[in-house]
């Protein structure tokens, strides 16, 4: 189970976005939280890693 957001982020000419996912740790099952500031491009392929 994963939860997804991504936010816009506008720095000069650069267009970036913030993706925030949910993971699940193996060792303890609890959930954390990844975030990430990237090329808008780049927030599929991150968002559908494991």
């Amino acid at each position: 189970m994963a939860k997804k957001s991504v936010a816009s982020l506008q720095t000069g000419s650069k267009r970036l976005s913030k993706a925030v996912k949910m993971v699940k740790s193996p060792k303890t099952g609890s959930y954390t939280f990844v975030e990430s500031i990237m090329a808008p491009e780049m927030v599929n392929d991150f968002l559908a890693k494991k």
